[in-house]
């Protein structure tokens, strides 16, 4: 596959920008892949519908707009009906299972779910459940690098909170690997990775 695309869809005040924006980071600086995001969100500052859409190359993005994902990661019910009907046959779906209910999954698709918020919750802290998604991600997609994207999220959270960030993100990345080896709800591990050219 020449090239990847992501949507991460959720409620403003969930950090889905900050994640978005983590993993465009990642993939751009310490991938050394070509990367577009775009992102939407509604006029409220928190409680409206957002969304992030990246895609990852090897070759210059011509066109910065989705066509169909290739992984969706949700984060809200809302986000979920809206976006998955438009997740690739045989896509990835990484969901926070205890915000939504994952069903009915379109054809082929494999889902992993994360309990973010309370992982986020155990380490005293309900905003740093976007970067326990970040980490769960790394895990399952294999993407990109795990030291690639702590790197990112040194870089890109506010300066004073990257060590709590960098532990949400460890719990997400632990809870991934647990995810991975249990098998859970039959899902599938891109670590060999889909974009073609990288070793």
């Amino acid at each position: 596959m020449s090239q990847i695309e992501i949507q991460l869809g959720g409620l403003g005040g969930q950090g889905v920008v900050l994640a978005g924006m983590t993993l465009g980071r990642g993939l751009a600086l310490y991938e050394e892949l070509h990367v577009s995001l775009t992102q939407s969100f509604g006029p409220e500052a928190r409680g409206s519908a957002c969304n992030v859409q990246i895609i990852a190359a090897r070759a210059p993005i011509f066109y910065p707009y989705l066509e169909r994902p290739d992984i969706l990661v949700t984060l809200s019910q809302g986000a979920f009906r809206r976006f998955a009907p438009g997740l690739k046959d045989g896509g990835l779906l990484l969901f926070e299972e205890e915000l939504v209910k994952a069903e009915p999954l379109p054809n082929g698709v494999r889902a992993y779910g994360v309990p973010a918020t309370r992982l986020a919750e155990e380490l005293g802290r309900k905003m740093v459940m976007n970067m326990v998604v970040l980490g769960f991600f790394t895990a399952v997609t294999g993407l990109l690098r795990p030291e690639s994207a702590r790197r990112a999220v040194s870089e890109s959270v506010p300066r004073g909170t990257e060590a709590l960030n960098l532990a949400a993100f460890e719990k997400g990345y632990t809870c991934g690997l647990e995810r991975l080896t249990a098998g859970t709800r039959e899902g599938i591990r891109v670590c060999s990775s889909p974009i073609s050219g990288r070793s």
